[in-house]
């Protein structure tokens, strides 16, 4: 018989239930978020350790407050001498389950059917912990967000700055966003009539010298940034003003935020160098230590896939079949579910493989073709699904990437 306890998990308490496999509720109650309060529901397990030949623990993932709870039970030397599983549900799944009872929702509840999910055993076997991949996973997550706030930092500075110069995505034939155009088009040093009236060497000079003569043709650059200046409205002094204040606000927060990435990519660098599986990973091309470890984070151990359609579910890389009689629907969505961290280092991974190798070059443009619209992301997603199964192959064999011959 199984004991199955469920947790409803909150930041300042734990509702907790123990079930067995009769559906038979052991034990109930509520106790602090708090290492006192968790070894009060262990003590509460090992009371009826004896009657029960295997233990299963479940919470949901509620953001960081399940972090805590989860590790010490995976963690506490006790529970380790039994036949303890420490499981980490998905609330959508534990919602929907609930959903089809007629209760009310409260903490006590949802401990009671989280009880009662795992009791009828369809959760999905946890991920292995240790503390590389923790480590790992905190500053790869960091990273996500930190490139979606580069990102949005990006569309308000291009917002803003089209109020200034709304030509210039038209003729500039280099990024915005380069530290040498951000000076110039925040107004840290000179006004848009002062770019104007500038001679084209002079200007040609200072872009050099801004740069460190990184540009590869500084001229043609300060010949379309005249033209962009000419060819776009005037503001009033007063718009002005307050556009370059903004202006000079997202530039100097593109700076902050980009130098943190650079010291965050380092980070995760060194940390993946000692973690199993990085060789593998990184000798496909394209993929570098920061796309390695990103995927290293969230996969954990990868005896937990008994096969790519197993991580790619995982990862919502995924369309489910629906077929009613004689009918089978052809197009079906993707699912709408899944590890959003994973999912994001594989597309990145992908987009970057393919343009290393060309296998994945070749099936991208095949993907890319097949559709009118969203053609790159669609592309990208569906590449990402074909490198799921060269990345499961690498990651269990142990091995190098092989280049396929090409005839």
């Amino acid at each position: 018989m199984n004991l199955n306890v469920g947790i409803d998990v909150s930041k300042l308490k734990l509702d907790y239930c123990g079930m067995d496999s009769n559906k038979q509720v052991c034990f109930q109650g509520e106790v602090t978020n708090t290492p006192k309060g968790a070894g009060h529901i262990r003590d509460e397990i090992l009371k009826r350790s004896q009657q029960a030949d295997q233990i299963i623990i479940g919470m949901e993932a509620t953001s960081v407050y399940n972090f805590h709870p989860t590790l010490f039970f995976e963690q506490d030397d006790r529970l380790n001498q039994l036949n303890v599983t420490v499981v980490t549900l998905n609330p959508k799944v534990t919602y929907r389950y609930s959903k089809l009872f007629d209760d009310d929702k409260t903490d006590t509840v949802d401990a009671f059917h989280i009880a009662d999910f795992l009791r009828i055993g369809r959760y999905q076997v946890p991920v292995t912990r240790d503390e590389k991949h923790i480590a790992l996973q905190r500053l790869t997550r960091e990273r996500y967000h930190l490139v979606h706030q580069i990102n949005d930092c990006k569309n308000h500075f291009l917002n803003n700055l089209y109020y200034k110069v709304n030509t210039i995505d038209t003729v500039l034939p280099t990024s915005v966003f380069g530290s040498t155009m951000l000076s110039i088009l925040s107004d840290e040093k000179y006004s848009l009539d002062d770019l104007v009236q500038i001679p084209l060497s002079a200007l040609t000079d200072e872009l050099n010298h801004l740069s460190h003569g990184r540009f590869g043709d500084a001229k043609s650059v300060a010949k379309a940034l005249k033209k962009a200046i000419r060819s776009s409205y005037r503001l009033s002094k007063t718009v002005a003003d307050s556009v370059d204040q903004v202006l000079a606000m997202y530039a100097n927060q593109l700076r902050m935020l980009n130098q943190q990435l650079k010291l965050l990519n380092k980070s995760i660098s060194d940390l993946c160098s000692v973690i199993s599986g990085a060789d593998s990973l990184q000798s496909i091309p394209g993929i570098g230590p920061v796309y390695a470890a990103g995927l290293l984070a969230e996969i954990g151990q990868i005896d937990r896939f008994p096969n790519d359609a197993s991580l790619a579910g995982y990862a919502g890389l995924s369309w489910q079949r629906s077929q009613s009689g004689n009918h089978e629907r052809q197009l079906t969505p993707r699912t709408k579910s899944g590890n959003q961290y994973l999912r994001y280092y594989l597309v990145e991974a992908a987009n970057s493989v393919r343009r290393y190798d060309p296998t994945y070059a070749r099936y991208y443009q095949k993907k890319f073709r097949e559709v009118p619209k969203y053609q790159h992301r669609r592309a990208c997603v569906l590449t990402a699904r074909k490198l799921v199964r060269l990345i499961i192959n690498l990651l269990t064999e142990h091995k190098l990437y092989t280049p396929p011959k090409l005839v």
